[in-house]
């Protein structure tokens, strides 16, 4: 059995079981060093997850996936969060899918940033380190059914 990772807190619980009702994240990150850190995150607060290193990537698992949340970097090879972001919305808008809550993963906290992911159609902000309670409050807030995007 694996170990929980030392800087995640024991007591965080999962805001889905797994099974019916459970959600399926979406982690795009390049690094691998963060990608793990999202990945040991989920793992401990239950959630089942896939990887993709960019914005293409990411597109492409969108298209062919389920996802009910996808965690999303900015600055990535091949295309940018904020680009993969306006595509996943306008494919929710011409498929009539329903928005998938996307959440932004920067380093960058400069002003502006937070309105730019917005923009883009991303749903929440997080900067880099995050803390596992900061991601699983986000997770909370927006792991709730949307209607489709207008």
């Amino acid at each position: 059995m694996a170990k929980p990772h030392p800087a995640l807190p024991l007591n965080l619980s999962p805001v889905t079981q797994a099974g019916e009702g459970s959600i399926r994240i979406l982690v795009v990150e390049d690094n691998p060093a963060n990608a793990l850190v999202a990945s040991l995150f989920l793992e401990q607060m239950g959630y089942a997850h896939d990887r993709v290193e960019n914005g293409r990537e990411a597109l492409e698992a969108f298209e062919t996936g389920r996802y009910g949340l996808i965690l999303m970097d900015l600055q990535m090879p091949e295309m940018d969060g904020y680009e993969a972001s306006r595509r996943i919305r306008a494919l929710e808008r011409e498929t009539g899918r329903m928005a998938v809550p996307i959440v932004a993963l920067t380093a960058h906290a400069l002003s502006g940033d937070r309105e730019a992911c917005l923009l883009a159609g991303m749903n929440e902000y997080l900067s880099k380190p995050f803390k596992p309670d900061e991601l699983q409050a986000c997770l909370e807030r927006l792991t709730v059914a949307k209607p489709p995007v207008a």
